[in-house]
C-alpha cells in the first residue's frame, strides 16, 4: 500500500442493476475494500443495522423507490457513514438537491474504474479525518516517545513485552499506579500492532454513569431516550478494526459488566434502544490502578470478565522505581515544554537535579510534567533552579526515594510511605484507611514527621 492509499475501508453499494454491482464491487475489491450489496432500501437499511461502513455508494434510481427518500433514511441509521450519489442523471439540480439531502459527493455513470477509486478514496479519507479527531486532539505524541524511552530494567521489559503481544489480537490489562503511563503504553501497543491503520478510541470509565455509558460505548438509536435526536455509533463501532482502549476498567459499573463480558467474548453488541445485534471487530486493552482480584473476592468486578480481559498483564512500575530514567524523562519534558512556551529553559542546575532526583514523585510521570511544566514557566534563565520546582518547598528530598530494602531506618520508611499515601489519595480520611490507621493517628504522624 503505497503512502497515498487510504487503508481499506467497509463499503456498501446500493444500486437496483446487479451488473453494476458486480462492477464496482470489483473495482473495490481489487483495491483492498470489504464491499456489501443491496438491490433496494429494505436490504440497504438492513445492512446498516449489522455493520458499519465508512462510504456508501448509492443509486438515485431504485427501480420503483428513490435513492434520495433513501438517502435521509442513511444518514438517520448511520450518521458517520459518508454517501456518494452515484446516477445517470447528469443534473445540477439533482446534484444540490442530493448535496442538501446529506450527500458528501456526486458520481456520474458510467465512469471509469479509476474514476471509482478516486470517489472512494476521497470520502475515506475524510471518514478517517472524522473518526481521529477526537483522537488527535487527546494525542501528546510529543511526550509519548519521552515516556516509553526507559534505563530502567523493569520498565525495560515490561516495554519488551508490549512489543512482542503488539502483533497479536490478544486482549491486554495494564496496571499500576496512577500518572506511570498506561495510556502510552496502551497507545504503543496500538502503534506496534498490525491494526495501526485504524482507529485507536478510549473510553473513560469513571467519567459516566452505567445508562450513560452504555450509550457511548455501544451508541444508541435515534429516541431510544429523552434527548437521542440522532442515531449514534458509539466507542466500539468507531474502534473497528482498530483498538479499544478501556481506561480505569476497575470503576466500570457492575451492572454493564456482563454487556462488555459478551463483546469482549463474541464481538456482538446492541445499541440502546436498537434490538439489531451488530458485531465490531475490536482488540481490547484496559487499564487500572486497582486490584481486581480483592474487588472480584469484594464482589464489585466480574470474575470471568476479568479472566477475559487479562490474557497479557503488564505491570507498570512507579515512576520511584524507575530512578535511571528520572532526570531522563525531566530533561525531556523540559525541552517540550521550553519548546511550546517558547522559554529560554534549557536544563536544570545541580539543586534541581538533586531535589528532581530525591523527590519520591507519588503523583508519577503526570505529576513529573504537571511540576515541570510550572518550572518552564516560572524561570527566566537557560538553568532551572531549585526555587521553580514546587517540590522543592514542601518536601524534604529524601522522603521520597526511600525504597524497600534499601539502608534506611524504619523511621525514614515509614515517613516515605505516608508521603506517597497522601499525595495518592483525595483526603486525609482515606489516606488514614489506606494506611490501616485513624485519622487522630495519621494526625500525630503528619506532626511527627512534619508533614
Amino acid at each position: 500500500m503505497s503512502k497515498d492509499t487510504p487503508p481499506p475501508a467497509r463499503i456498501l453499494l446500493v444500486d437496483d442493476e446487479s451488473a453494476i454491482l458486480r462492477t464496482f464491487r470489483y473495482c473495490l475489491e481489487d483495491a483492498g475494500h470489504r464491499v456489501a450489496t443491496a438491490q433496494n432500501s429494505a436490504l440497504a437499511l438492513e445492512a446498516l443495522q449489522h455493520d458499519v461502513f465508512d462510504v456508501c455508494f448509492l443509486d438515485l434510481g431504485l427501480g420503483s423507490e428513490s435513492g434520495l427518500d433513501l438517502l435521509p433514511k442513511i444518514k438517520a441509521a448511520a450518521p458517520w457513514t459518508r454517501v456518494v450519489v452515484a446516477t445517470a442523471q447528469a443534473s445540477i439540480d439533482v446534484a444540490v438537491e442530493s448535496m442538501r439531502a446529506g450527500a458528501s459527493d456526486y458520481l456520474v455513470k458510467p465512469c471509469s474504474p479509476e474514476q471509482l477509486r478516486f470517489a472512494a478514496n476521497k470520502q475515506i479519507e475524510a471518514r478517517r479525518l472524522e473518526a481521529r479527531v477526537e483522537a488527535l486532539e487527546s494525542e501528546r505524541s510529543a511526550h509519548s516517545n519521552a515516556e516509553l524511552t526507559s534505563g530502567s530494567p523493569a520498565m525495560a521489559h515490561v516495554l519488551d513485552e508490549a512489543r512482542r503481544v503488539a502483533d497479536t489480537d490478544a486482549s491486554v490489562l495494564i496496571l499500576g499506579e496512577s500518572g506511570t503511563g498506561k495510556g502510552v503504553t496502551a497507545r504503543a501497543i496500538h502503534a506496534w500492532s498490525l491494526r495501526n491503520a485504524r482507529n485507536f478510541v478510549t473510553v473513560n470509565c469513571p467519567s459516566l454513569s452505567a445508562d450513560l455509558l452504555e450509550s457511548e460505548l455501544f451508541g444508541h438509536a435515534k429516541g431510544a431516550f429523552t434527548g437521542a435526536t440522532e442515531s449514534t455509533q458509539g466507542r466500539v463501532a468507531q474502534a473497528d478494526g482498530g483498538t479499544l482502549f478501556l481506561d480505569e476498567i476497575g470503576d466500570f459499573p457492575l451492572a454493564l459488566q456482563p454487556k462488555l463480558l459478551r463483546f469482549v467474548q463474541d464481538k456482538e453488541y446492541e445499541r440502546v434502544g436498537d434490538a439489531s445485534t451488530r458485531k465490531a471487530d475490536v482488540r481490547i486493552v484496559a487499564a487500572t490502578n486497582r486490584d481486581l482480584d480483592a474487588m472480584v473476592a469484594a464482589g464489585t468486578f466480574r470474575q470471568d470478565l476479568l479472566y477475559r480481559l487479562n490474557v497479557i498483564s503488564l505491570k507498570l512500575p512507579a515512576l520511584r522505581e524507575r530512578g535511571e530514567d528520572i532526570m531522563v524523562l525531566a530533561e525531556k519534558v523540559l525541552l517540550e515544554f521550553a519548546l511550546a512556551y517558547r522559554r529560554p529553559a534549557r536544563r536544570f542546575d545541580a539543586a534541581a537535579q538533586q531535589a528532581i532526583r530525591g523527590y519520591g514523585w507519588p503523583g508519577n510521570i503526570r505529576e513529573l510534567r504537571n511540576v515541570i511544566e510550572r518550572a518552564v514557566i516560572l524561570s527566566s534563565t537557560e538553568d532551572v533552579g531549585v526555587h521553580c520546582l514546587s517540590i522543592a518547598q514542601d518536601t524534604q528530598p529524601q522522603a521520597g526515594s526511600v525504597r524497600v530494602g534499601a539502608n534506611v531506618s524504619l523511621e525514614e520508611l515509614e515517613r516515605a510511605h505516608i508521603v506517597a499515601v497522601m499525595a495518592a489519595t483525595p483526603t486525609l480520611d482515606m489516606a488514614a484507611n489506606t494506611l490501616g490507621i485513624d485519622a487522630s493517628t495519621l494526625y500525630r504522624k503528619r506532626k511527627q514527621y512534619g508533614l
